[in-house]
């Protein structure tokens, strides 16, 4: 066995089902593992190495924060990267302030409290928060009770209290739950780990009037499907919907953590000095990493690039969907995609990486593919080529 992976299962807590490979490097959109075999990367660290690997610019910034000796001061004081990291954040997305933390989930929970310090305004009891069924907010407590997804809750219980589910684009059903208890509500407009699944603009133009005549606060989750991942910076911006507030992560950084919650002038007063915190957040590493990444999505042709390829790439994928029974469905947009499939996809997860492909699962039967924004068409290409033998040996 590799020395790594028995030092790895012997030193971890048995948390992740971890295939045995240990990736050492990477370039463009390829790593390489301990061995030397090279594999082209549509998983980029589950939707986060947006950039993919050794690009210039982002190596050099981080670099001169290393050089300058400080990564880290507390929000005790301001730092250039952090307060240019929230007006370029205030830039893309036309909302008022930002908080930063460290992960998707850390930016869930922050949004979880705004939400309701927000009905509190109104009502010592409206305090309700209503998520969609098969959606993913995170795995603390907070942000495990606001997923949708029994398997991540099962063991976990009691969760926190006054947190309901309604089906996804099921208007009938929200509208149904919402009372006057209601604070806010959390979307995704791509479901991630719900199995790549898009949202319907006419449902969320109706949560949008009915959170605005009940005065709740709709919430973005762009976690996953934000920070170019859709072809737009956010995917809200696909529709002619503004949330209240989104989160982010994944992207954000390129890969150094960093998570963030961005409100609009409705909710941006909300917060007061005490309320809440992130001892991390906005440090000038992180910043500095989202910095150029927001630069790339303002000044750069990286959203024309993401649709332009990821219409490419589901293009290919339909022919897959024509010619092979076994893919039900392909679903998504801009190079957030996935093929639903008739039986488990684990083992075509196991097969590509064999034959040097790296894919991710979203759900038992889904395989989801969320590369490098920075993916060429001869790249997809070759994965489609892999994927094609995978799909007819089966």
């Amino acid at each position: 066995m590799n020395t790594t992976i028995e030092q790895g299962r012997k030193a971890f807590m048995n948390t992740y089902a971890q295939f045995p490979l240990v990736l050492k490097s990477g370039h463009g959109c390829t790593v390489t593992d301990q061995d030397g075999k090279e594999y082209l990367d549509m998983v980029a660290g589950i939707a986060v190495n947006s950039l993919g690997y050794g690009d210039s610019e982002f190596t050099e910034t981080l670099k001169g924060v290393l050089e300058g000796g400080l990564l880290h001061c507390s929000n005790l004081y301001y730092n250039e990267q952090a307060v240019l990291a929230a007006t370029q954040l205030k830039q893309l997305s036309a909302m008022e302030r930002v908080f930063f933390c460290n992960s998707g989930t850390e930016a869930n929970e922050a949004a979880l409290k705004l939400a309701r310090k927000w009905g509190k305004q109104f009502s010592p009891v409206k305090d309700e928060i209503i998520t969609m069924i098969s959606s993913f907010h995170g795995r603390t407590y907070g942000s495990m009770s606001a997923t949708g997804q029994e398997k991540y809750q099962k063991h976990f219980t009691p969760l926190v209290p006054k947190i309901l589910h309604t089906p996804f684009n099921d208007f009938e059903a929200l509208s149904a739950a919402v009372n006057e208890n209601t604070a806010a509500i959390f979307i995704e407009v791509i479901q991630g780990e719900g199995g790549i699944r898009e949202i319907d603009v006419d449902f969320l133009r109706k949560v949008r009037a009915l959170c605005d005549q009940k005065d709740i606060l709709l919430i973005a989750d762009e976690v996953q499907c934000g920070m170019g991942r859709s072809g737009k910076a956010f995917a809200w911006q696909h529709t002619d919907v503004t949330p209240d507030a989104m989160t982010l992560a994944k992207a954000l950084g390129n890969g150094v953590p960093i998570g963030a919650l961005v409100t609009s002038r409705t909710c941006s007063e909300v917060f007061e000095p005490g309320d809440h915190a992130a001892t991390f957040g906005g440090n000038l590493i992180s910043a500095a990493a989202a910095n150029v990444i927001l630069k790339r999505l303002l000044e750069g042709d990286l959203l024309a690039h993401v649709s332009e390829v990821g219409e490419y790439f589901k293009s290919r994928l339909h022919k897959f969907e024509a010619r092979y029974g076994c893919v039900l469905e392909v679903r998504g947009k801009g190079l957030m995609l996935a093929i639903e499939l008739d039986r488990p996809a684990r083992q075509v997860i196991a097969n590509a990486m064999e034959k040097g492909l790296l894919l991710v699962g979203a759900g038992e039967r889904v395989v989801r593919f969320v590369p490098p924004l920075v993916i060429t068409k001869a790249e997809i290409d070759t994965a489609c080529e892999i994927l094609d033998q995978i799909l007819s040996e089966l």
